[in-house]
């Protein structure tokens, strides 16, 4: 597991990160989201020891991770948004390179493992600076796995990359997910519903939200938004004067409209009764569904 509590850091006079309290559970994926400048960056090389907190504690696999960071380092697997490679090397070479840095034991042996589960096989001869960026990435999951961490950090794992090999890391990371704990950071949405077991999102350094992502819609859903197409042009008075709990009523295009109410409103049933009544033809009415990125956007968009 990775455990953040109470954890804050400070440059100067800024709160990079405010306090914050959260937990990525073992054998799933915790998606961890946040604008630029919100401070998950700082927030994950805290966690990897790459830099010191002004308070609080990261705790990765037990290990607190500032007074016994050996420990924690050796249960964890990071790759960074930026890949860091030695093009020169081949792939095997560049694999026992960093295993031997982990001291990891029966190296030949772990080396083809990896190599395996990472799909590298046609490419492991090559040197790195030859592979394309999908399998740059491979490498990257593959030196990330070498030594067998039971937590692996992965900052933007897809960026850059093509939707092919978008879905084959994805893929991937669900396959390693069934063993570890994964902290994903990533500016794809539709990443997060693929493959993420729980969301959590910091913005201005503090946390707004922490849900498994099939309940996060629900639990910020505030609103209610009804799309209803007619089949004639109606009078969008008469249906602010019968529905007096609805919060905006506004034209769209020809005879389609936009009906937002609260979330615990259904207008629907209601609503084909006045269009019976006023001799109204309802088309098609449409309810739309709040997903991650609605909700990513409403809490991120605004001052705390």
């Amino acid at each position: 597991m990775i455990v953040v509590e109470n954890l804050t850091k400070i440059y100067g006079k800024q709160r990079a990160v405010d306090n914050i309290n959260f937990v990525a559970e073992s054998g799933k994926i915790t998606g961890f989201l946040g604008p630029n400048g919100a401070g998950k960056s700082t927030t994950m090389k805290i966690a990897t020891g790459y830099l010191k907190a002004t308070s609080g504690t990261v705790q990765v696999a037990g290990f607190d991770i500032t007074t016994h960071t050996k420990e924690a380092q050796r249960a964890l697997g990071y790759l960074p948004e930026h890949n860091p490679l030695y093009l020169d090397m081949y792939v095997r070479e560049y694999l026992g390179f960093m295993g031997k840095i982990y001291k990891v034991a029966r190296l030949e042996n772990r080396i083809k493992e990896v190599i395996e589960m990472c799909g590298l096989e046609r490419e492991a001869h090559k040197k790195v600076g030859m592979l394309s960026k999908g399998y740059r990435q491979r490498v990257g999951l593959a030196q990330a796995l070498i030594h067998n961490p039971s937590v692996m950090i992965l900052d933007e794992p897809t960026t850059g990359l093509d939707p092919n090999q978008i879905i084959e890391i994805r893929n991937l990371i669900k396959q390693i997910a069934q063993e570890k704990t994964i902290l994903l950071s990533t500016h794809i949405m539709q990443e997060v519903q693929a493959i993420c077991d729980k969301v959590v999102i910091i913005h201005l350094g503090k946390i707004v939200a922490d849900a498994p992502v099939s309940e996060i819609t629900k639990l910020f859903q505030t609103e209610r938004i009804l799309k209803v197409e007619f089949a004639e042009s109606i009078d969008e008075n008469i249906i602010a004067k019968n529905f007096e709990k609805i919060l905006q009523i506004q034209h769209i295009a020809g005879n389609l409209w936009e009906i937002r109410t609260p979330a615990d409103i259904d207008l629907r049933a209601d609503l084909f009764q006045l269009a019976k009544m006023q001799n109204w033809t309802i088309l098609e009415i449409k309810q739309e569904e709040k997903n991650i990125e609605n909700v990513f956007r409403e809490l991120t968009r605004t001052a705390i």
